[in-house]
């Protein structure tokens, strides 16, 4: 048997790393930050794509500080220096004395500033209460009718300011030591002592999940050495680099740094979102794709059966036939096909469903963010029906005083529409026939759920499948509607607009067209608006939703996927 002794350049296992670099290799504990989801959110509750700033974006991310070699010790360091700088400061001095040196230059400038008449009253309140904003009030009174006495308040607030100062220091830290300080001296420890609390902070957060772009070098420089602040200096720049990769390789940068939403990030956001609605089911629901549903079909799937005359050559599974004819002749060539070796693959229907999703942007939707909640649940819908239904139809119609159709890239940058009328009382008509009179003319905020769901059947008649639905996603009652050209705006909401809404559902329905209605929680919501809700989907057999704004996109993307497998079943 041969060995090692016989063939030496055989001896043991030789690794070969090429282009290895330590500052790339990636945690073995830990996936790749997340660099996607806070940009999106970002997107979501402010609309605007601008570059994000070096802070923003070390607040947003989380990294794992052991991936950079030497960062965790580096930071121990400073923080131990800074901890025995503070404690040298309280270890030194005491309190008391400036405390009564401010107490009593304080009483000595009241002394020197006391008014006579009128002012008396308020300024010896002004002094019992120690308040600057009523001193400030009695200096505007006095700026030129007395400007002696302007200056000595002037003077007093400067006093009372220290004061306020010296008193937080004294409650804010516990001194020790017995050495006085003069008032200036006081003041500045305080403000040494809240540099090195900031910077304490910083450094801590820093070893949580190396934020080093928040630290600030420049003050560090007051308290640390060169070499230490170079130190620091080149990890931030190692940092920055890596997440300047990262947010490329996720499609959040381009080359020029600034941030930019791709294709890319757009599915990996989507895929996130779909994720976690999708882990909060139940074990045996943890499936979302349905069952086959055998039959002539157009989707093939990797089931098998044997060939029976009149099925199509086109789902001919071609290994296994050629497999079962070679089984069947053995050694013998050429290989002759007969009709009981061909393997045909199992089909289904994939049926289509056309869904339209009216999402209210009315003045409304500023609630506790309400507005967030449907972004982000037309983001996940979109993913969901892109990635696993591609034949389905899906629109997106955001519905205010007027109803927009939105391409899916433009959902993101939606926001509610800002109230331009205040008045509790509204009633508005406006004739958009006329050419003076535009949108630009009218009120945007009011809710115009007729013009919505008129414009989702226009989408849905023409769609070649019975399974037709609209998702309403709003708050209440809507509050406009039109008659012909007339618009008319009305608050509170109006019968006269539930009846034209109402009368749009039925057209709905003839058109065998479901509303589901989504409700969301409102300080303005009344028992009204929930009956509407449920008067309005129960004229087109279709349903209504109470949920929170958070659990919105679980709700409609759950709801559409147990759709599609009633559909399918």
């Amino acid at each position: 048997m041969p060995t090692s002794r016989n063939h030496p350049h055989r001896g043991g296992i030789i690794h070969t790393y090429q282009k290895y670099d330590p500052g790339k290799f990636p945690s073995p504990g830990e996936p790749p930050p997340d660099l996607v989801s806070p940009v999106f959110e970002h997107m979501l509750q402010f609309g605007s794509m601008r570059e994000f700033s070096e802070e923003e974006i070390a607040n947003a991310i989380r990294l794992d500080p052991g991936q950079f070699a030497g960062l965790g010790p580096s930071l121990d360091q400073l923080i131990q220096m800074l901890e025995e700088r503070k404690q040298r400061i309280l270890a030194k001095y005491e309190t008391e004395t400036v405390q009564n040196r401010i107490a009593k230059k304080y009483r000595k400038d009241v002394q020197a500033a006391r008014p006579s008449g009128k002012p008396s009253k308020l300024f010896n309140r002004a002094v019992r209460d120690e308040q600057i904003y009523q001193l400030e009030h009695l200096w505007y009174q006095a700026e030129r009718s007395d400007p002696r006495f302007a200056s000595q308040i002037l003077r007093l607030m400067e006093t009372l300011g220290q004061k306020y100062q010296i008193d937080h220091l004294a409650s804010e830290y516990d001194f020790t030591g017995r050495e006085s300080m003069t008032i200036p001296q006081a003041i500045e420890l305080l403000e040494e002592l809240q540099k090195i609390d900031e910077l304490l902070k910083q450094l801590e957060d820093a070893k949580e999940n190396a934020q080093l772009a928040i630290i600030d070098l420049d003050e560090l420089s007051e308290f640390a050495d060169a070499d230490a602040i170079e130190n620091i200096s080149r990890f931030q720049e190692q940092v920055q680099q890596y997440l300047k990769d990262m947010m490329e390789s996720q499609g959040v940068s381009g080359p020029d740094g600034k941030v930019h939403l791709s294709p890319k990030a757009y599915r990996l956001f989507q895929g996130k979102l779909l994720e976690r609605i999708f882990s909060n089911l139940e074990a045996s629901k943890s499936g979302r794709h349905q069952g086959p549903v055998d039959g002539e079909g157009a989707v093939e799937t990797q089931r098998t059966r044997p060939y029976e005359f009149g099925d199509s050559v086109t789902q001919m599974d071609i290994p296994q036939t050629m497999i079962n004819a070679m089984v069947r002749q053995g050694r013998e060539r050429p290989i002759r096909l007969r009709q009981d070796d061909i393997e045909i693959h199992k089909t289904r229907n994939n049926p289509k469903c056309a869904t339209v999703v009216l999402m209210d942007m009315s003045g409304s939707m500023r609630y506790d963010g309400q507005y967030v909640n449907v972004k982000r649940m037309a983001l996940a819908l979109n993913g969901l029906i892109t990635g696993d239904y591609p034949g389905d139809f899906l629109r997106f119609i955001e519905i205010a005083t007027f109803a927009k159709v939105v391409p899916p890239g433009d959902l993101i940058s939606l926001l509610p529409k800002i109230p331009t009328i205040t008045n509790p009382v509204v009633r508005l008509r406006a004739d958009m026939s006329r050419d003076d009179i535009s949108e630009m003319h009218i009120p945007p905020h009011f809710t115009n759920i007729q013009h919505g769901m008129q414009m989702a059947r226009q989408f849905l008649a023409v769609q070649d499948t019975p399974n037709r639905q609209v998702i309403l996603i709003t708050d209440g009652l809507p509050t406009a509607h039109f008659e012909g050209s007339d618009l008319y705006m009305l608050y509170p909401p109006d019968p006269e607009t539930e009846k034209a809404t109402m009368r749009e559902g039925m057209l709905c329905n003839r058109e065998d067209i479901t509303i589901n209605i989504f409700l969301l929680p409102s300080w303005s919501q009344s028992h009204e608006d929930v009956q509407f809700a449920h008067r309005l989907a129960e004229s087109t057999g279709g349903r209504v939703f109470f949920t929170a704004g958070s659990d919105l996109d679980r709700y409609v993307v759950w709801d559409y996927v147990s759709h599609r497998r009633e559909i399918i079943g």
